[in-house]
């Protein structure tokens, strides 16, 4: 658990981790050149998705060793399983090698909820658990469910989860509109349970949002659609630029600056910069 060191690091410190989610090799060595640049330490989110699209978790995570090794990478990386929907799939993570892994119950009851997050804190003493309260919103700001504080409470003094996801106006994707976020609501979780908060749909926020989540709590920061976006706008230009390149390798490298663009913005913004 001495990665989990590194979030209270952060929490008591008053800046976020980022976690990028990642989908194959390049976008990985990508993320971790640049956090390494920058020195902060990092989360790399694989999904379920991503996950069975490079082989299996046993593949990320060998990816991820690889690069650490051969890429000489002195920062702490952590390796997240990010809304895993089933107990089956964060045990297969788990025995890959992950170091934390996010299980989501949230559309299920709190009881529910409550007894699959109990169960891999109790039989995982070396996993960081993750749990979400609450819906976090989608398709701009639709199905937001923000969450009781209450159920906040609860969850946390009956597993004792290491990190829980607060619903509290975030969406996943990009907002249409302006952000409806309740810090009010956020502060009082933080004062609650002081515990390490996490934001899931941080893609499209203002540096103000971010500041004033992580200075109420939020110690680790989800990021998955601003890197896409930056991703496949950089390939569509190449392409546009190159029509006739056939090569995957020149193909996979125009996109490195780009997304070495967003990862540097996002560290200096959650102020991870330099923490090494």
């Amino acid at each position: 658990m001495n990665k989990y060191n590194e979030i209270i690091k952060a929490y008591k410190n008053g800046y976020a981790i980022p976690q990028f989610n990642t989908i194959n090799a390049e976008y990985t060595r990508y993320i971790l050149e640049e956090c390494e640049k920058e020195k902060s330490p990092v989360i790399l989110g694989v999904s379920e998705k991503v996950a069975k699209h490079l082989g299996g978790f046993k593949v990320a995570k060998n990816i991820v060793d690889g690069l650490i090794e051969d890429l000489n990478i002195t920062i702490p990386v952590i390796l997240h399983l990010d809304h895993a929907k089933s107990k089956e799939a964060c045990e297969k993570a788990i025995k890959a090698g992950f170091d934390s892994i996010m299980i989501d119950y949230s559309s299920y009851t709190l009881e529910e909820n409550i007894k699959i997050t109990k169960s891999l804190v109790l039989e995982n003493p070396n996993t960081i658990i993750e749990c979400e309260v609450g819906t976090i919103g989608k398709n701009g700001n639709e199905g937001i469910i923000y969450s009781n504080l209450e159920d906040i409470e609860k969850i946390k003094r009956e597993t004792n989860a290491h990190l829980i996801a607060p619903s509290f106006g975030t969406v996943h994707g990009v907002y249409k509109g302006e952000p409806r976020l309740n810090f009010n609501l956020l502060k009082e979780i933080k004062n609650k349970i002081d515990t390490p908060l996490v934001m899931h749909g941080g893609s499209g926020l203002s540096d103000e949002n971010f500041k004033e989540s992580i200075s109420n709590g939020i110690a680790k920061i989800n990021i998955n659609t601003e890197l896409k976006q930056a991703w496949t706008k950089s390939i569509r230009e190449f392409l546009k630029n190159n029509p006739t390149e056939t090569d995957p390798v020149y193909i996979t490298e125009s996109v490195s600056e780009e997304l070495k663009k967003v990862v540097s913005k996002l560290i200096k913004i959650f102020g991870s910069n330099n923490r090494i």
